[in-house]
């Protein structure tokens, strides 16, 4: 299943948008583990930091002027975040890049890491450091859906409860374009496809 989900990703054109002034950059790290049943690593954000604070996310952050490209930023805020050194990190490609509530231009990068990482959280931004099996979100086990109005079209998006944790908005639509690219699961992010739709206005991050 590993080397099928870097060939895929490797061969994967992504919607990435064109560097522009209009928004400012940033990159999100999505290191996926070095097994048979690969994870996907993510945090818990800090409930006291003033955006997205007790969210769900990737390791990242906004493009610092040093960083050579988006594939830089993730990798620096990673070992920022989580303490993750970058030459453990595989880069394999990026996703789809998006613009987040804040207006902000985020592009995934896909990165391979070892299973055996011990990651050292920042505690001034990171409560907790967790993975998940990439195959938990194949069969689409949403608890329910947001509909998030998004670039002038309606999304719904998916809602997943993994343990404790609640992953959704930019961090969940990252990982359904992952599940689709890698194991066909076809889950729909453009029709109302759950039967429990939450309404309450959330947007993606």
């Amino acid at each position: 299943m590993l080397e099928k989900l870097i060939q895929r990703v490797r061969d994967y054109s992504p919607h990435l948008m064109v560097t522009s002034s209009r928004y400012p950059e940033a990159a999100v790290l999505m290191p996926v583990t070095r097994s048979d049943d690969p994870e996907l690593v993510l945090t818990l954000r800090a409930s006291g930091l003033s955006t997205h604070g007790g969210e769900v996310a990737f390791p990242g952050g906004r493009r610092d002027p040093e960083d050579s490209d988006f594939i830089s930023t993730a990798l620096r805020e990673a070992e920022e975040e989580v303490g993750l050194p970058p030459g453990m990190v595989e880069i394999i490609g990026p996703l789809s890049s998006l613009v987040s509530t804040y207006g902000i231009h985020v592009t995934p990068v896909v990165g391979i890491v070892p299973d055996y990482v011990e990651y050292r959280a920042n505690d001034d931004e990171i409560a907790s450091v967790f993975s998940v099996p990439l195959s938990f979100f194949c069969q689409d086990p949403r608890e329910f859906t947001h509909r998030i109005d998004y670039q002038g079209q309606s999304w719904y998006v998916p809602c997943y409860r993994y343990e404790d944790y609640q992953i959704w908005g930019l961090t969940a639509i990252m990982i359904v374009e992952l599940v689709n690219l890698v194991y066909d699961a076809g889950i729909e992010l453009r029709n109302a496809s759950a039967s429990f739709i939450d309404l309450s206005p959330r947007r993606p991050r």
